[in-house]
């Protein structure tokens, strides 16, 4: 089958996978708080290390493209009451963990979270680490926009322990940042670029999107040959996912002015052609890196994990996560807590944990999360063992086996393996495992193209 019949084929909507159950196939009872007490108590006797994911919800301005969970607002009075709720939060944890946490991970996610004064998240942090212990190879990360990031905030933050930055370019072509309504300049991102390297960051990843309104192969090409000038060690390379139904700041634009199936798989294949040649590695869907990054070692030992972040070279059986809306996984069981802020804090300031939803584990739905994990990280997975197989493994053959048609994958025996063709279509060999979407296929609208 050519290219263009696959992608004809393919590019349905299709879940992301950073997670599996993916949460619209989570189960709709309401996880009680003595439930998740007890997982991240089973999870934490296990393994006292622990993954941190706090959640800064604020922004100045809104990116029209954004799917995350923010607030707009210029009011920074509103910094010091949500740091105050996100420390709570923490103590709730705290007070629930049958021993002293030791952090291997924390990221600071938004939102922006350098919309906080550089003096609140000192507070913060050292709010965290106060009543916790910190592994020696710690991987501390932050999202930074490049118009609001100070050498203060960067200082602060590597003084805590902080060496990973990710920073927020999207495209470097001003006409495309005006219709996403996103407010940087190159030289901002150049700047924020060079201060974390002075200052020692040891990883700067940059956050660009593929397929955004106006965007056209020149557009590409010159994103990519300011990369060759900047080298950031890690890209995230994200397909635009168009979901006005969810995200009606989508609206700005309409698909008339968005680059679509063939012409926006272009874009990827050209972008990836590009950076291969300058010297970055693919890893997993939509990531590249430099063979002295991090993310690459862990790709070459077979130690790469996805989470609801994305790709992390750290894996940890309980993941942490604090402020509103933001997803905790204690292996066997997802939590999410509040996505409105003042519901959010209501809940901490009557000391509860504020969860508005979640999903425990039945056993197959363990199983099939170590084959889409496998799939997304390795290229490939395998069920000869039979604790790796479940009832609805008929069903999955079948399908798999027109992915092997296609030329997707290649099967032998009992495994799979990602072929060269296969690897843009990811999501979809995901999806062949996907047991809760086949059992109930959307009616409606609910997931972004897979392309």
């Amino acid at each position: 089958m050519t290219n263009s019949l696959l992608l004809q084929k393919y590019n349905t909507p299709v879940p992301r996978y950073t997670s599996y159950p993916t949460v619209p196939y989570w189960d709709e009872k309401l996880v009680a708080e003595k439930a998740w007490i007890a997982h991240f108590q089973d999870a934490f006797q296990v393994d006292r290390g622990i993954s941190l994911y706090i959640h800064l919800p604020y922004c100045e301005k809104l990116c029209t493209y954004c799917g995350c969970n923010k607030r707009i607002t210029k009011n920074h009075g509103v910094e010091q009451p949500y740091i105050a709720s996100l420390l709570k939060e923490w103590d709730l944890y705290l007070k629930n963990l049958p021993g002293r946490p030791l952090i291997k991970a924390l990221h600071l996610g938004g939102g922006t979270p350098t919309f906080f004064h550089p003096d609140q998240l000192d507070t913060l942090i050292r709010g965290i680490f106060k009543h916790a212990d910190i592994a020696s190879d710690v991987d501390f990360g932050f999202e930074a926009h490049p118009s609001s990031t100070t050498r203060q905030h960067l200082e602060t933050l590597h003084n805590l322990g902080f060496r990973r930055i990710s920073v927020g370019v999207q495209d470097f072509a001003p006409e495309i940042l005006e219709i996403i309504n996103r407010q940087q300049t190159e030289e901002e991102v150049q700047q924020v670029t060079e201060w974390a390297r002075e200052l020692g960051y040891t990883s700067v990843n940059y956050d660009l999107i593929f397929g955004l309104p106006l965007q056209t192969p020149e557009h590409i090409r010159g994103t990519m040959h300011k990369l060759e000038q900047l080298r950031p060690d890690r890209i995230a390379f994200y397909s635009y996912a168009h979901v006005p139904w969810i995200k009606p700041s989508q609206r700005a634009y309409s698909e008339v002015d968005l680059p679509l199936g063939t012409a926006k798989r272009a874009l990827y294949e050209l972008g990836r052609d590009l950076l291969e040649e300058i010297g970055y590695v693919e890893i997993g869907m939509d990531h590249f890196a430099l063979p002295t990054d991090e993310l690459y070692k862990s790709m070459k030992r077979g130690t790469l994990h996805r989470n609801f972040m994305g790709y992390t070279p750290h894996d940890t059986r309980l993941s942490i996560a604090l402020g509103a809306s933001s997803i905790s996984d204690s292996w066997d069981g997802f939590v999410q807590n509040e996505k409105n802020i003042e519901d959010y804090q209501k809940s901490i300031e009557h000391g509860h944990f504020p969860i508005v939803k979640g999903h425990l584990f039945s056993e197959e739905d363990q199983i099939i999360r170590t084959h889409i994990l496998n799939i997304m990280c390795h290229d490939g997975t395998d069920w000869s063992d039979p604790a790796l197989q479940s009832a609805v493994f008929e069903d999955i053959i079948v399908r798999i086996e027109e992915l092997e048609a296609d030329g997707l994958i290649k099967i032998n025996g009992q495994s799979l393996q990602v072929t060269p063709m296969g690897r843009p279509f990811l999501r979809n060999i995901c999806l062949a495992f996907d047991a809760r979407y086949w059992q109930k296929q959307p009616g409606g609208k609910l997931f972004s193209q897979a392309i």
